[in-house]
């Protein structure tokens, strides 16, 4: 008879996660690792920088291969899914992701690997993710370190995009973009993809209460943007927010459009709906035609008015 004594589990997260009584957590989605590339099949290399030594904080650089000396490309700083609990711009999904996206687009991205819940609650990952903003900033005016973005970032043409708790950490950095400045960086569009907020009614989701143990609630502006005093001056142009129809997250993503509508903001909102399809379908079967017509409708967001 086994006498092992049986972990408790005190949450889980689907099929990707699951954290134990004892602190022990475990991780089924985001681990595994692609390396970087020079030049892939999509003709799009990458390399991995490290951003902060003291805090382990780095990212993922993706650039178009065949660039030219002296040319200018819009700039993407792109924040992955995963709940703030999993995910990471080296594993396969989100660096082919991104590789397609940029070969795409034409654009160079800087994919972030904040730190994730419950060895780093909130609000580690908003802090990492706007030091990594903070860094792509420096580029801007060539004191950064690397020359992919000194050389061939065009910084009128910043933006933000992210998926699930990367779309809520999009909409956070543009909050505080619109208060705080980024070294004379303007972000020109965000991209918020299936983003999660908090629900509409009265509750609090656990797994929010799992990542963010100090949240004040319903009412955490971080989660609830219609108690965010920073709503009406969000530090972009534009937004574009995409849904999926049998997404569990899409109300929420409606109620932000709507929200955001009438909060006063001076910017343009789009809205994509997409038919038939689940939560980050996009990410799990990217080459199929709905996906690919997400792939270039976020394109066309990153240069529908870009000199040719």
């Amino acid at each position: 008879m086994d006498s092992t004594p049986t972990e408790v589990v005190v949450f889980e997260f689907g099929p990707y996660f699951r954290a134990y009584k004892n602190g022990r957590v475990e991780r089924f989605f985001g681990t595994d690792k692609v390396p970087s590339s020079n030049n892939s099949d999509h003709a799009v290399s990458s390399k991995d920088v490290l951003i902060d030594q003291e805090t382990g904080l780095s990212a993922r650089i993706f650039i178009p291969s065949t660039i030219k000396p002296g040319k200018k490309l819009p700039l993407l700083v792109y924040y992955h899914g995963g709940a703030f609990l999993v995910g990471s711009p080296f594993c396969p999904t989100y660096h082919n992701y991104m590789t397609s996206l940029v070969a795409e687009a034409n654009i160079i991205t800087v994919s972030v690997d904040y730190r994730l819940a419950p060895e780093h609650h909130i609000p580690i990952a908003y802090e990492d993710s706007w030091a990594a903003l903070q860094w792509v900033a420096k580029h801007h005016n060539n004191e950064g370190p690397e020359d992919w973005l000194s050389d061939h970032a065009d910084f009128q043409r910043v933006f933000l995009a992210g998926d699930s708790a990367g779309g809520n950490i999009v909409y956070n950095m543009v909050a505080r973009a619109g208060i705080e400045d980024l070294a004379g960086m303007k972000i020109l569009g965000a991209c918020l993809v299936h983003t999660y907020f908090g629900r509409k009614d009265c509750e609090v989701d656990n797994y929010w209460l799992f990542v963010c143990p100090n949240t004040s609630g319903i009412n955490d502006p971080r989660i609830n943007p219609a108690m965010d005093s920073r709503l009406s001056s969000l530090g972009c142009t534009r937004v574009l927010i995409c849904v999926a129809e049998k997404d569990v997250l899409k109300e929420r993503g409606l109620l932000f459009c709507e929200t955001l509508r009438k909060s006063g903001w001076d910017g343009e909102v789009q809205i994509v709906e997409t038919e038939g399809e689940e939560h980050v379908f996009h990410l799990f079967n990217p080459d199929c035609e709905k996906a690919v017509i997400l792939l270039k409708r976020l394109a066309s967001f990153f240069n529908q008015d870009r000199a040719n």
